[in-house]
């Protein structure tokens, strides 16, 4: 049986979780796609990207609407994520990125442990112009770092707002908006290498994935309590971690 008969279900459940964490999961798309048989630079990059932003595009719609995102620290933040990101790929030629693999890899699950745990920052309203810094701050250091290793950087900006201080519905609401616009700087960027996409695959996965953005992310707008996604979140953090570590540093 063709393999890719599976991907649409699948990709539907990743979606369905993902989109309520405000990731949009091209660091699960891209190596299943890959793992079941296509190649990985002309065609799992760019379908996973693709998916990448059709899910935290439509997860920020829901959440716009509901008025769940923080936009001024969202708009700084993806403005200079996309401004620092070809500083990373730039980097990427000059420094060795196995030991920052590692590195995110250990905050990401600190992360996963703090919001398992029941940890909360300390709470407090940041002013207008601490939000646009906050933004500005954190979307230039983690654009250059997106860049680098090639993630969205979903897994890193949730646990950042929140230990910055948002609640983590919140927190994952922004990082919806902020991961929409780092993934189609990538996504155009990959096109070009996608010469000849498999139209029925491509169709029925994003339809796939669209549907699971908009069940997760209104699931999460209005019956999840900020309690509940810290819980999914941690463990999902926990899983990204792990992978990392066996993806792209012991087995590359």
């Amino acid at each position: 049986m063709n393999p890719f008969y599976f991907a649409p279900p699948v990709f539907f459940a990743i979606a369905f979780v993902f989109s309520m964490l405000g990731m949009g999961g091209s660091q699960l798309y891209i190596p299943i796609l890959y793992w079941m048989g296509m190649d990985f630079k002309t065609e799992a990059i760019p379908l996973g990207m693709l998916l990448n932003v059709v899910n935290s595009a439509s997860a920020a719609i829901t959440y716009g609407r509901k008025k769940l995102i923080k936009w001024r620290v969202a708009i700084p933040f993806a403005a200079a994520m996309m401004l620092f990101a070809p500083l990373g790929v730039w980097l990427n030629v000059q420094l060795p990125v196995k030991p920052l693999l590692v590195f995110f890899a250990l905050f990401t699950a600190a992360a996963a442990v703090l919001m398992l745990s029941g940890w909360k920052p300390k709470r407090g309203d940041m002013s207008p112009r601490g939000r646009v810094a906050l933004g500005l701050t954190a979307g230039s250091g983690l654009g250059t770092i997106a860049g680098l290793i090639g993630r969205g950087g979903g897994s890193f900006i949730v646990p950042l707002l929140y230990i910055a201080g948002l609640e983590a519905k919140f927190a994952a609401a922004t990082s919806a908006f902020v991961v929409t616009c780092s993934g189609v700087s990538s996504f155009v960027s990959h096109l070009a290498t996608a010469a000849n996409p498999q139209w029925p695959i491509w169709i029925s996965t994003v339809l796939a994935v669209l549907v699971g953005s908009q069940l997760g992310s209104r699931l999460m707008a209005s019956k999840m309590k900020s309690r509940a996604v810290k819980q999914v979140f941690g463990w999902v953090l926990l899983g990204v971690a792990a992978l990392i570590i066996v993806k792209d540093v012991i087995l590359k």
